[in-house]
Formats: C-alpha cells, structure tokens, sequence
C-alpha cells in the first residue's frame, strides 16, 4: 500500500524559514512526479511546487517562486520543500503528492495519492 507522510511544519514568525518532508513508502517513486499542495481553511487546495519524473524538470507557482525550492532524495523516496522567507498567507495545511505518470503538473487532479498534511503557520 502506497502511503506518504508529511513532516516539519510548525509555527514560524514572518521571514523565516521551514523544511518539509515527505517519505513515501509502499513502492518506487523514481518514474513519478512528487509535488506539494496547499490548503488553508475555507479554500481550494492550492498548487505550490512538483518535480517530474526523475527529476528532469521542476515547476513553482507564482506566489511561492524565489522563495521555495523542491527537491528529491531518491534513495529515500523524499522529497522536500524548503520554504525561505515564510509570509503570513503561507499559513496553511501542506500536503505531498505523487502522480504516477511523471508530468511537471500542478493540477490536482493528476495525482495518485496523497499525505496527511502538516501544518504551517506564520505570524506576523
């Protein structure tokens, strides 16, 4: 059974920083893409950022480019979300996905599975 799990949220003051992780279990993921939504109470789950299939190509909203980066740990089925110079409207629940055929996507739609979630808050 596929299963991902999100990790390294908190609360964080405005202008700071927050590592997300998200480990997947269950099989391989190098063929897919992993990718990172978000969801603040009341609204639509939102796309933030995606690598594709082995990493080939990697691909960011426009509220969250310059400031987040994704990345892979292929040898340990993770991929990770870096969040540098955290805004109060980056408060939200944050979720891992995958999408099995490997696109650089950011509709939800097209993914497979998801995590949990972790929670980010920022204050101001």
């Amino acid at each position: 059974q596929v299963q991902l799990v999100e990790s390294g949220g908190g609360l964080v003051q405005a202008g700071g920083s927050l590592r997300l992780s998200c480990a997947g279990s269950g099989r391989t993921f190098t063929s897919a893409s992993m990718g990172w939504f978000r969801q603040a109470p009341g609204n639509e789950r939102e796309f933030v950022a995606t690598s594709s299939r082995y990493g080939g190509s990697r691909y960011y909203s426009d509220s969250v480019k310059g400031r987040f980066t994704i990345s892979r740990d292929y040898a340990k089925n993770t991929v990770y979300l870096q969040m540098n110079s955290l805004k109060p409207e980056d408060t939200a629940v944050y979720y891992c996905a995958v999408d099995l055929n490997g696109r650089v996507s950011g509709v939800p739609s097209e993914y497979d599975y998801w995590g949990q979630g972790t929670q980010v808050t920022v204050s101001s």
